[in-house]
């Protein structure tokens, strides 16, 4: 009787010890028992339930490997203003564990399981450029295959920080990094690796984005860099998405009104000088550009300097300065008219230099104007300097017409009058030339400027 006792409680032993001796194996080999066609009982996986605090290694020296790869299945918002960059991944995590076998063939042909994530060991992989809480929905599951491989999947919304350089807004590309390490384990503990080709990875999301806003994506590449903390070293993963935005909508509301109102003032050159209507209109298109300008101010980014924003001060200064000379123009003409001052010897020399042919104004001298190739038909408003004289008739005029007999001296003042007129109308029309000029290059180098932003 007490032998059967002591030999049954041998049997016993020898049974633990074999299970302990079997743990600690390469392998932990699943029991069958609980496959049927009806499901998988949970029993049979207990003892890998158990130890999901440990990485799934055989030996501690081993460092266990994980791969990683993501889909960008969306990109929510970009806030210039806070530099940050919200999108919505799906992260893909695959690595082995030791621990889980069997064989398909004896377990009903099942050869994947689904199991709840909770139960299991999982990396701690995070996004070091993530600013927000890990929002993942709870109570996800990890496909086990029967060769011990371990996929699990989640979706995340990624709010992380991105240098975003808005000079070249809305033409601009922006590069954000998505960096994944591990939190907790060294290279000694853990290695990460690529589970597809960043090909694949570019592919897929831009097959998948859902997103047809603001942004698009332009490519993915990556790097595998080292991240010292003191003594200690991190595998890690960088990830740069390449981001573009679509400049159609900035293109339509802000570059086209303004290049319209831009070609509008340039066109207002045509208006005559010395009448009183060019001067309003300028004053109406330059109220009218800023009214513009408050309207659309909201799709300007909040902080920094585009190129957009020099373009509209460039505007903005191009129809000041327009305005500028139109008064200077027409005070000029009417000093002209009533009492004209002597002109300036350099000013006379550049006018020369500049009314000359082959110079900076094209056109040829007239008979009656000889040294003044720059003629008031060039631009339609300028009237001919006799027509300035005869509207406002000075106190010469009039004593010559009541007196037949009047000196030689006086017809000489006359003429030196008009001549002076002339010079004065000369020079208003060559400002008038020379800044409408300045509005025909600077709207043609807008034009190619757009072009070539656009198209790079």
């Amino acid at each position: 009787m007490e032998r059967g006792w002591l030999h049954g409680k041998g049997f016993l032993l020898c049974l633990i010890l074999y299970l302990l001796l079997q743990g600690r194996g390469d392998t932990f080999t699943i029991n069958c028992s609980g496959f049927d066609q009806h499901g998988v009982d949970p029993a049979a996986f207990q003892a890998v339930f158990d130890r999901k605090a440990f990485p799934p290694v055989t030996n501690n020296n081993n460092p266990t490997h994980v791969n990683i790869s993501f889909t960008l299945s969306a990109i929510l918002e970009v806030d210039a203003q806070l530099q940050l960059l919200t999108s919505f991944l799906w992260i893909n995590l695959m690595w082995d564990n030791p621990f889980i076998r069997w064989n398909p063939e004896e377990c009903v042909n099942i050869n994947k399981l689904t199991v709840s994530a909770e139960n299991l060991w999982l990396p701690d992989i995070f996004i070091v450029e993530s600013m927000d809480v890990d929002r993942a929905p709870p109570e996800l599951a990890a496909y086990v295959t029967s060769e011990g491989r371990i996929k699990y999947n989640r979706p995340l919304r990624v709010t992380s920080i991105c240098n975003l350089d808005i000079f070249y807004f809305p033409f601009d590309q922006q590069n954000c990094t998505f960096t994944f390490t591990s939190f907790l384990y060294t290279v000694d503990s853990m290695l990460l690796g690529m589970d597809k080709e960043v090909w694949e990875i570019t592919d897929t999301s831009r097959n998948i984005i859902q997103t047809q806003g603001e942004w698009e994506l332009v490519g993915i590449n990556k790097a595998t860099p080292k991240m010292m903390v003191g003594s200690s070293v991190y595998d890690q993963i960088v990830f740069y998405v390449a981001i573009r935005r679509r400049p159609r909508l900035y293109v339509i509301n802000l570059l086209v009104p303004s290049g319209f109102l831009v070609a509008i003032d340039a066109l207002s050159f045509y208006l005559p000088a010395e009448s009183e209507n060019r001067a309003p209109f300028k004053i109406t298109l330059l109220l009218g550009y800023n009214v513009f300008l408050l309207m659309m101010n909201d799709l300007l980014p909040a902080n920094g300097t585009p190129l957009i924003s020099v373009y509209f001060a460039l505007c903005l200064s191009l129809m000041v300065l327009s305005l500028l000379e139109t008064i200077f123009i027409t005070y000029l003409l009417h000093l002209a008219t009533t009492q004209p001052p002597p002109m300036p010897q350099w000013l006379h020399f550049l006018l020369l230099h500049c009314t000359s042919p082959r110079k900076c104004c094209p056109t040829a001298p007239q008979k009656g104007n000889k040294g003044l190739g720059l003629t008031p038909a060039h631009l339609p408003g300028l009237k001919e300097p006799v027509e300035l004289v005869q509207k406002v008739p000075g106190p010469q005029e009039a004593e010559l017409n009541d007196c037949p007999g009047s000196t030689r001296g006086q017809q000489e003042d006359e003429a030196q009058k008009q001549h002076l007129v002339s010079l004065w109308v000369q020079f208003s029309h060559m400002m008038d030339t020379l800044l409408f000029r300045l509005y025909l290059l600077f709207m043609a180098t807008s034009i190619i400027t757009v072009i070539v932003l656009w198209n790079t």
